[in-house]
């Protein structure tokens, strides 16, 4: 066996070769070659003469202690091995957080559950932020911008609006902040509608030269290249269901949008354009955008899931607040800066001074009471059940909760404060989402 020897002192190396069992101290060369004529064998050489012994009881088999021993041996050394790999894991996230940083892309996991849309693969929030009536109208460009910066930030990638939103503006309002955020498009989705576009008679409807041309409006006042997804607001009597199938398939191939769906069509309806899409070999809806909250819950609950197993359909839903009735504040009358109060909207006005609207109103005061005992806002309280009881109906949880930003109306820190707690309210647990849900809709039933 050869062993290289280097002296510190001197800088020489030295080769000194032994063979056998030869201790380092004997004395080796030519005399201890010659007893075997200086020739050794490569067993000799390497120091593998005999085999290692093993110790054998009476009976004859390997001792116990010794098996245990090498078995406790190997665990040792395989946790080793994962206390090390684990360690070098987080070394390597460490060093990627930090270039990250450098490169002012953070790392940060939301909360936020995120679900397909229908049977689509497109991965959307459960909670989506609205523009309708407030953006471009209601509340200031500034307050827009920091209610939409604080639904981004907890998760939120889907915005929706249209072309009728103030006559345009929240779809410019909309468009101006995603410029002025410069967040990457592939991290959000923005959905528009279709429909009322102008006052002249081509300006408005399904026709086809009205879906085309009506979103490559909505796309200039967006400054966007495409939609994710583009609805069709209501459903047309004068324009025929294949004209409309066939348009909202062109601007698709066109590359102007994801999917389309529709919004406050009925199941008859929305069955016609899938089997006209099927039949003609064009791209029928993802999903059906409609109203859905403790007043109205016959379409979402009873005939959509039905929907969604036939043909994969998902549902989109609007104002879970009932146009902000579900949050009292209309318990005490019309406030001037509510959107009852607001011209243009005294459907709402007339609606809360019903008799339909008083017996409303009364079973949200009871509601108020029922947040208190479980520690939550009655926004959140709305939200989350709908948002619960839905998927109970589809079963695949094929929702996305579509909360437009009438939560938070109000020009002042408030609303940035409601669109925090709404998006931590979606992520919590189903275990309590079950029990508001059981108590809200079992033991108080609003409808």
């Amino acid at each position: 066996m050869m062993v290289f020897v280097f002296d510190g002192s001197s800088g020489h190396l030295s080769i000194v070769m032994f063979a056998g069992r030869v201790s380092a101290g004997a004395a080796v060369g030519p005399s201890a070659a010659a007893g075997k004529g200086g020739k050794l064998s490569v067993e000799e050489l390497y120091g593998f003469t005999k085999k290692p012994k093993v110790n054998r009881g009476n009976s004859g088999k390997p001792d116990k202690g010794e098996a245990k021993k090498d078995t406790k041996e190997k665990e040792e050394s395989a946790l080793a091995s994962q206390i090390l790999e684990a360690a070098r894991r987080l070394m390597e996230r460490r060093r990627l957080v930090t270039y990250l940083k450098e490169c002012g892309v953070t790392m940060e996991q939301s909360h936020m559950t995120y679900r397909n849309l229908g049977k689509s693969g497109l991965r959307v929030s459960c909670l989506g932020l609205g523009t309708w009536v407030t953006f471009g109208s209601q509340i200031s460009d500034e307050m827009a911008e920091s209610v939409m910066t604080v639904a981004y930030d907890s998760g939120v990638n889907l915005f929706d609006t249209a072309e009728v939103y103030a006559s345009g503006r929240a779809e410019t309002t909309l468009g101006n902040i995603l410029k002025k955020k410069g967040w990457r498009r592939s991290s959000y989705v923005v959905t528009t509608k279709i429909y009322w576009g102008g006052q002249a008679e081509t300006e408005r409807g399904l026709s086809r030269k009205h879906i085309i041309e009506g979103l490559r409006g909505s796309l200039s006042r967006l400054q966007l290249d495409y939609v994710d997804i583009v609805f069709a607001n209501r459903s047309d009597l004068n324009a025929p269901m294949e004209e409309v199938v066939r348009a909202m398939t062109f601007v698709i191939d066109q590359g102007l949008a994801m999917y389309w769906g529709t919004s406050r069509w009925n199941a008859v309806e929305i069955m016609e354009a899938y089997s006209i899409a099927r039949q003609f070999n064009l791209v029928p809806p993802v999903c059906e955008q409609a109203e859905y909250h403790y007043f109205q819950r016959d379409k979402v609950e009873l005939h959509l899931p039905e929907l969604y197993h036939k043909i994969g359909v998902g549902a989109m839903t609007w104002s879970p607040l009932a146009c902000g009735l579900l949050t009292g504040k209309y318990n005490e009358g019309v406030p001037e800066s509510s959107r009852a109060a607001m011209k243009g909207y005294a459907w709402l006005k007339e609606r809360l001074c019903s008799d339909e609207g008083k017996k409303q109103l009364s079973k949200i005061k009871d509601l108020h009471l029922l947040a208190s005992r479980l520690n939550c806002t009655p926004a959140q309280l709305a939200i989350g059940t709908l948002h619960l009881s839905v998927c109970s109906h589809i079963y695949n949880r094929r929702l996305i909760l579509c909360v437009c930003v009438c939560v938070c109306v109000c020009v002042s820190q408030r609303g940035v404060s409601a669109v925090k707690a709404s998006a931590r309210f979606s992520s919590e647990s189903p275990t309590r989402n079950s029990c508001w849900r059981t108590s809200v809709l079992s033991g108080f039933c609003l409808s």
